[in-house]
Order: C-alpha cells, then structure tokens, then sequence
C-alpha cells in the first residue's frame, strides 16, 4: 500500500492541531490516541510547533507529522523533528521534488485539477482538499476527482463531526482532516478523548 494511504487509513479523522503551548502537547496527543485519533498532525502555526512534534512523538501509540508545511526548508525542520508524514495546503515543484526525494509519506494540498496534475508527475497520488468547504465543498471535489480514478483524498477544511460522515461516503475520500476535535486554551483531556472516540467511530 502508498505508504501516505497507510497513514490515511488508520482513521476516519486526522486531527489537525494548532498548538501554541508545548505544555499542552503531551495531554493533547495521548487524549487524542486513547480515543481511537493516533495520526496527529501538529501544524506549523506556532512557534512551538517543532518542539510539539517532538513531545507527542514520545505518546506511545501516536503517529505524528507536520501540517503546514510551506517548502522544502518547513520540510527539512519537520524531518529532523521526526515527523512520521507531512501535510502541506499547497504542492509546488520545488515542495513536491523535496518530498519525494526525503521518501516521507506526503499530503499535498490540492483544490483544482492543475494541482493534482502537478502531484501525478511527481508521482503522487493521495491529496488533501483544501479548503474543503470554502472549495465548494463535496459537489466540487465530486466534479474534480471525476477525471482522476488514480486519485484518493483527504478533504480538511471547515469540516465537522457532523458534516464528516457525508465526505467520508465518497469513494474518493479515504479520511478527513479536522479541526473540530482540540479547542483552544487549555486542554480537557476528557472532552477531547470523547470528541476523539465519536470521530473514531465515524469509521463503523
């Protein structure tokens, strides 16, 4: 299997974080993991992101890479963190050769069929729609996989549980991305392995 599938497949929904204190990184990850989350993408927003990274990577169970990945030096400063996959809003050429050539599981950000032309030339065949809704929502990424069997994606962006089983139908979506799941502030472990397990069942 694309080892980037095999990242997608392991649950319906893949926590997108946005984490601006580290202290916060360790309760956020094994919440997420105990409730059935263990694919964690920790975006590049914060200024703590990195060292995030390197926190939740000591969670058993957690499989953790980089969100907002902008160009290869982003992919540089995630690889020796150890992230496990990276995830960009975007594909450039520069970007993609980058990814390709580190060998590390890569979901670029694709929202029209130049952008997913531009992943199949460099091999790439698993996306994330982004940004989901603001796109067009499912109607748009209908119209934009038709032409694309090869093609399987992870939509994020403006999704929520409740709007996630719909996507998740699509025989051209594998899983989600969502944001939904961690709110700001200081974390509920509780609230987040409950919000965790209700995402985790989406798969059932």
């Amino acid at each position: 299997m694309n080892p980037v599938e095999t990242v997608m497949r392991k649950a319906p929904v893949i926590p997108v974080l946005v984490i601006d204190d580290v202290r916060h990184a360790v309760p956020v990850a094994q919440a997420l993991v105990a409730g059935g989350l263990p694919v964690l993408e920790v975006t590049l927003r914060t200024a703590c992101a990195i060292e995030v990274i390197r926190e939740m990577k000591q969670v058993p169970g957690a499989i953790v890479g980089a969100g907002t990945v902008l160009n290869p030096a982003d992919l540089d400063k995630a690889l020796a963190a150890g992230s496990e996959f990276i995830v960009s809003p975007g594909l450039t050429p520069a970007l993609g050769k980058a990814a390709v050539d580190a060998g590390v599981p890569f979901l670029p950000g694709t929202a029209n069929a130049s952008d997913i032309m531009l992943g199949l030339d460099l091999g790439l065949t698993r996306f994330k729609f982004f940004p989901a809704e603001a796109s067009g929502g499912i109607a748009a990424l209908k119209a934009i996989a038709a032409p694309f069997g090869m093609a399987k994606f992870c939509p994020t962006g403006g999704i929520t549980q409740a709007t996630a089983p719909n996507w998740l139908a699509l025989d051209a979506v594998l899983c989600v991305g969502g944001s939904w799941l961690v709110g700001k502030g200081e974390p509920d472990p509780a609230a987040i392995e409950a919000a965790a397990r209700a995402a985790a069942a989406l798969a059932t």
